[in-house]
């Protein structure tokens, strides 16, 4: 099934996800991207669906060919603060602010949200397979926030970040209960939880 073009043709829409909610270490980065209504491309899609290589190749297209773009974060110690279904919301609400093009509408994927502003927006279960602007934002919030735990990875290598992005697997796990706590993992996680 090929994804759609938008959901209101009529309006500027925004398609919003987010990335690294169920990590143990790092930020929930979430982007915001408003597509031309004429946008194609055969192989966007759901970023989890995509090759690193893949997500790498279009999030270039994407960030030249988007009308308007924008990825934000909400840092460990916020996500600890106000739990992370709030923090990936606070973050898609930092990436819509950031955009530089006002949007009439908000594609969300997922099932919650809060209102931005006064903003109408629709919340579309598994979006992020269903439409190009969902689809889109989910591979930049991906991209950008791999790449910010690849730099954190120089500075703690033991937790093996550039490889499991702060995921909680059994090596990552391991490293935990070896070396403790970084400040950037997540203390409201349950650090031994079963990945």
């Amino acid at each position: 099934m090929p994804l759609k073009s938008f959901y209101r043709k009529k309006q500027i829409e925004a398609g919003c996800d987010e990335a690294g909610r169920g990590c143990l270490a790092g930020p929930v980065f979430a982007a915001a991207v408003i597509l031309p209504k004429n946008f194609k491309n055969d192989f966007l899609d759901d970023s989890k669906k995509l090759s690193e290589k893949k997500r790498n190749e279009l999030r270039k297209i994407i960030e030249k060919q988007a009308i308007a773009w924008a990825v934000a974060s909400v840092n460990n110690h916020e996500i600890d603060e106000i739990n992370i279904l709030n923090a990936s919301i606070l973050a898609m609400h930092r990436a819509i602010e950031k955009l530089k093009v006002k949007p009439g509408f908000l594609l969300i994927d997922g099932n919650k949200f809060k209102r931005y502003k006064k903003i109408p927006h629709e919340c579309i279960v598994k979006g992020d397979g269903k439409f190009l602007s969902i689809a889109a934002a989910s591979v930049l919030a991906k991209t950008h926030r791999d790449e910010f735990m690849c730099n954190i990875d120089k500075k703690f290598p033991q937790y093996k970040w550039s490889k499991n992005k702060g995921y909680p697997t059994r090596e990552h796990k391991k490293s935990i209960s070896e070396f403790g706590i970084t400040k950037y993992h997540r203390i409201s996680f349950n650090m031994n939880s079963n990945p």
